[in-house]
């Protein structure tokens, strides 16, 4: 049995080209104003940007990210640790994956820490973001592409840079903090007060600010990276008049696959072809968050003011003239479908070694996500150290720590029974992607060729996922709607527990994390 891993050619093989590069960026986390809807705060920022920013790579590099924390307001956690979803860690690096209480603690203010991450031959868009409680709600977000030279759909495009990367985020005037305190007492998520393309976005009596623009020529085929980096929302994405071809999802190629509106769930990517061949003019970019029918309206958000435009060079610079609608609709949509996806290279998954059952509640009038009938909480010391230090069955966690144990080179089915909940939860394994057995909006399972994600929606139509445990390691599985995923809704699965003491080696850095985390008051926590 051949492990994805090494049938996608991902990080897990560490094979570096003889152009392999060593990519250093340095990121200052500041509290400093941002206004990306036109409201002045004071937010989390990576450099003081919203979103933070761009990193990028070539697969086969090695990249480091040193982050300065030079937070300073304790109205909002001043601690931090960082995820970089969709970058697929090695084994032996697992100690620098940023989850907080699984593979590391949180480093607090006035600390430094670096994270190195050897690329090996994944490529693909991906991004960064806080994984501390709610803390990227605050801003501490931002985009990371990975590029192949190499690409086998390059023949389909003709521009792929930094101008053609499409930020999809949901934004809050409050702080984090008080939004919890909120969620906390109502078990109701509070409403964005709007949706960002681009870190731009407008809401109900607030400034006309100018919208995101992006510039096409006539004739010109365009690859745009959408990555979602939003806390709750998912968004459907449409240009008017245009077609969108879908090449690549959650940096797995994909056999081109044309649609005119496509659903990104939070923390998902798609990688689009769009080709300028409509007459001169400007055109909606629609970037509309789902609505799931929270009871407490927000009366400031109005999600058709969530959009981008889209520019003809030589036409007017001014906006589209036409209505600002959610894009197609009824027999005109042709959307999406998860299910026909198709990895451009074939995978077929293995038959599975372990199958789990697994279902989501939330016990009526608290605020609590169970997985399996068990709320997540973070231990005090990290599932990793826990490892290193000798755990290896379940007996060695509590039981609040949801963590399922296996072998290594097994393939495990996670099977999420249907449920009557109204809002999808997009799940995401860390550090590994698997396969779509069965998607949510589907009935249809496929065994022989199906989609390969990190992120899938879990919901009323029950939804199958494969993994395989090649690569040992502790690996966060959990909501990415942070505020589910903050009330308990996530696991650990860790796969070869003897593996990880043989292969993961932490730095001195590391060592030093938690034994600093746990010095510092509460309120620097």
């Amino acid at each position: 049995m051949q492990p994805l891993a090494s049938l996608l050619l991902l990080a897990a093989l560490n094979v570096h080209p003889a152009s392999a590069a060593l990519k250093e960026y340095t990121l200052d986390v500041v509290n400093a104003p941002i206004a990306p809807d036109g409201f002045n705060r004071i937010g989390i920022l990576a450099n003081g940007t919203f979103p933070g920013p761009l990193l990028t790579a070539n697969k086969g590099d090695t990249v480091k990210v040193t982050f300065n924390n030079k937070l300073t307001d304790e109205s909002m956690r001043v601690s931090t640790s960082i995820d970089f979803e969709g970058v697929l860690k090695d084994t032996a690096s697992v100690f620098d994956e940023g989850s907080p209480f699984v593979t590391q603690c949180p480093f607090g203010p006035n600390t430094s820490y670096t994270y190195t991450l050897p690329l090996g031959e994944q490529s693909g868009s991906a991004w960064y973001h806080s994984q501390l409680s709610l803390q990227y709600a605050d801003g501490l977000r931002g985009v990371f592409i990975i590029y192949d030279p190499d690409d086998p759909l390059k023949h389909l495009y003709d521009v792929d840079d930094e101008s053609t990367i499409w930020s999809l985020a949901d934004w809050w005037h409050n702080t984090s903090t008080v939004s919890l305190m909120s969620y906390n007492l109502t078990q109701i998520i509070p409403l964005q007060d709007s949706g960002l393309f681009n870190g731009v976005g407008r809401f109900v009596g607030g400034p006309e600010i100018p919208f995101a623009v992006q510039t096409v020529t006539k004739g010109t085929r365009y690859r745009f990276r959408l990555i979602n980096i939003s806390v709750r929302r998912q968004v459907f994405v449409s240009i008017d008049n245009h077609t969108m071809t879908v090449i690549e999802v959650d940096g797995t190629p994909t056999q081109p696959l044309e649609v005119n509106i496509l659903s990104v769930m939070p923390g998902a990517r798609f990688s689009v072809v769009v080709t300028a061949n409509q007459a001169v003019d400007n055109y909606w970019i629609n970037a509309i968050p789902m609505d799931p029918g929270n009871p407490n309206k927000n009366p400031v958000f109005d999600p058709d003011l969530s959009r981008g435009v889209l520019h003809y060079a030589g036409a007017p610079d001014a906006e589209p003239t036409t209505p600002m609608t959610e894009g197609p609709q009824g027999a005109d949509a042709n959307l999406l479908q998860e299910h026909e996806l198709r990895p451009f290279f074939p995978t077929p998954p293995p038959e599975p070694d372990f199958i789990l059952n697994f279902t989501t509640s939330m016990p009526v009038g608290e605020t609590v996500w169970l997985f399996n009938g068990s709320q997540y909480e973070s231990p005090k010391v990290p599932t990793l150290i826990k490892i290193l230090d000798g755990a290896s069955n379940a007996v060695d966690f509590n039981k609040t720590e949801n963590t399922f144990i296996f072998p290594r080179n097994k393939t495990v089915e996670i099977n999420f029974l249907p449920d009557p909940e109204n809002e999808l939860h997009p799940f995401t394994l860390h550090g590994n992607r698997f396969w779509v057995i069965k998607s949510n909006e589907s009935d249809i399972i496929n065994t022989v060729n199906p989609p390969i994600r990190d992120v899938a929606a879990k919901g009323n139509g029950g939804t199958i996922l494969r993994f395989t445990t090649d690569k040992p390691g502790p690996w966060f599985f959990h909501c990415h709607i942070f505020w589910h995923f903050w009330a308990g809704l996530g696991a650990v699965m860790v796969s070869d527990p003897e593996g990880i003491r043989q292969q993961v080696k932490p730095t001195e850095a590391w060592d030093e994390l938690c034994p600093a985390y746990n010095a510092l008051p509460a309120v620097e926590q």
